[in-house]
């Protein structure tokens, strides 16, 4: 198992680019499904979660290769075993994503309750119930879901809010399986995320008839058949959020490349809010922070809001501010695993159910600490950064789900990992 060890403070300069999107990239994967045929997809990052989806791939029938430069492509010509296993589903959450092409592609799917990140209660009812209002008959077997559709789909008015706002994945599913279904689909209250706009503008070009992208109202007039095409997925905002957050937090000037600002106006909101600035600069933005920090209230949102991916990053940026910050995660609740590591850095978080008082301090001290999650991992890296000392942090297979090779992105800013087997 793979610990980091990094050494701190250090300052950060120079520029680093911004890799494709991973949750945008898990739901086209699973779109290529849809289209018999060979899909290539440019700028997938190389993650263990892509390489999750590309073990379930195989295992639905489909040959699925990767060049070194991001490109994959998918051959789902052949889908003979409809099946996603639990030993690979328990894996990675966005693998329920397959359950919607496969019940409109094959008229049948069995998917295992999906696994993932130890942040909360993510029940997939949602998904459930958007695929039975198009016709699916559904019910739970041994840990899967069975869901069979043998006269096919039919479009239908669907209503996807849930308790804590819309439901990405969700929305995700009941779109695709919608594509292929007879007659007009109305999904209401649709995650408005930049990753559900770049499924659909991947599905209108192979074939699909979607109208309303980027709203929460999605309009999916069904069409007979999808075809196989050539898509470059969106750069990752949340990779983009966090390289902003380090430079914030090490005080340092960053490059950030490849990085769409319009999806980001929430977070850039929080920093130009707190001292850090932001300028446009080309294909991305510059960032750069000096002197003391201010504090901020944060409560994350279903997108154009706070995403919930980046609270745990700025959660060890305001630990440094100076004053009191307060922050409410109202997607996942008890999001807050990495609280008590953080703590151990000599941060002063408290907790109170969905909210935590971040009081600031002068500094952070390094620690042994593990990562729980993936975003938790991130925000340990940035409190390494800053910290007195050599912090080690354990599990950073987390990490790796979300980040390709972050040691070797940050070393040459100036960051000190080091990347050890233990």
């Amino acid at each position: 198992m793979d610990v980091f060890h990094i050494e701190g403070p250090v300052r950060l300069s120079g520029g680093v680019s911004v890799n494709g999107s991973k949750n945008a990239a898990l739901p086209i994967m699973a779109a290529a499904i849809l289209a018999p045929g060979k899909t290539v997809l440019k700028s997938v990052p190389h993650l263990s979660d892509i390489s999750v989806c590309v073990e379930l791939l195989g295992e639905l029938g489909c040959k699925v290769c990767r060049g070194d430069n991001g490109d994959m492509s998918i051959d789902s010509t052949v889908i003979d075993n409809p099946v996603g296993e639990y030993e690979i589903v328990r894996k990675m959450r966005a693998s329920i994503c397959i359950l919607g092409p496969l019940l409109a592609r094959c008229g049948r799917a069995e998917v295992s309750m999906p696994g993932g990140c130890a942040i909360g209660d993510r029940p997939v009812n949602l998904h459930i119930r958007g695929l039975e209002a198009l016709g699916a008959q559904i019910h739970l077997k041994n840990g899967y879901i069975i869901a069979e559709a043998p006269k096919g789909l039919r479009g239908a008015d669907i209503f996807l809010g849930g308790p804590f706002g819309s439901t990405v994945l969700g929305t995700a599913n009941v779109l695709m399986a919608a594509t292929l279904a007879k007659g007009r689909t109305v999904i209401e209250s649709a995650a408005c995320e930049p990753e559900i706009a770049d499924l659909a503008n991947c599905l209108n070009k192979m074939g699909a008839r979607i109208s309303g992208i980027g709203s929460p109202r999605l309009t999916i007039e069904g069409v007979s058949e999808l075809k196989a095409v050539e898509y470059e997925v969106i750069a990752d905002r949340i990779e983009a959020g966090t390289f902003m957050a380090a430079a914030a937090i090490t005080s340092s000037e960053l490059r950030v490349r490849n990085c769409r600002l319009d999806d980001m106006m929430a977070v850039v909101h929080k920093l130009r809010g707190i001292g850090v600035t932001v300028e446009p600069n080309g294909d991305g933005c510059t960032v750069a922070a000096s002197g003391s920090i201010k504090t901020a209230d944060i409560t994350t949102q279903p997108y154009p809001g706070f995403p919930t991916d980046l609270q745990a990053q700025f959660m060890a940026l305001l630990s440094l501010a100076d004053g009191n910050s307060v922050i409410i995660e109202k997607i996942f609740p008890d999001r807050y695993m990495h609280v008590a590591e953080l703590n151990r850095m000599a941060a002063n978080l408290r907790k109170e159910g969905p909210t935590v008082i971040v009081a600031g301090v002068k500094k952070l001290i390094a620690a042994p600490v593990m990562a729980s999650d993936l975003r938790a991992s991130a925000a340990l890296v940035l409190a390494g950064l800053a910290a007195e000392g050599t912090t080690t942090i354990s599990r950073v297979y987390h990490i790796d789900r979300g980040y390709e090779r972050i040691e070797e992105r940050l070393n040459p800013l100036g960051a000190k990992i080091v990347r050890e087997n233990v």
